[in-house]
């Protein structure tokens, strides 16, 4: 049995077809994620299915290979990312989907949904959704400070 997902959101001002098209490019997640992902190198077509990147991630005090690849993606509603770390132990999806809000700005939500988990993960899972959901609520504030205006 996986960990349950964990969902994280903000609203932002801007439209959702310009927060779509930052989101949509991979090397924009880089500065909002960099407190977590680090050492990023980046492969495939820069935007888009099939956009892929390399990372270490630095959750939880160590530092592990991840491999991330856009998997889909539905202008301007969803971008769904598949990521693989821990020798293959770890598969997980990230999805991020973009709401317009009445006030003309949106809602960007973000979950993180294991696939496949190692026995750890399995373990300590309300400690690692702990420490997930505090990274990735810290990276949508990011995002909402980095948002072109």
């Amino acid at each position: 049995m996986t960990p349950k997902p964990i969902t994280v959101s903000i609203e932002v001002p801007q439209p959702r077809t310009k927060v779509y098209d930052y989101l949509d490019v991979m090397a924009n997640h880089e500065p909002f994620t960099n407190h977590m992902l680090v050492d990023w190198s980046y492969s495939g077509p820069p935007r888009g299915v099939g956009s892929k990147a390399d990372v270490n991630s630095k959750v939880g005090g160590r530092k592990e290979p991840v491999a991330i690849e856009v998997v889909d993606a539905v202008a301007p509603s969803k971008i769904v990312e598949h990521n693989v770390s821990a020798g293959g132990k770890r598969q997980a999806s990230g999805t991020y989907e973009l709401a317009e809000l009445p006030s003309g700005g949106t809602r960007v939500s973000f979950t993180y949904a294991w696939r496949e988990a190692p026995i750890a993960d399995r373990l300590m899972a309300p400690l690692v959704r702990g420490i997930l959901k505090r990274g990735n609520a810290k990276a949508m504030e990011r995002l909402a400070e980095q948002l072109p205006a």
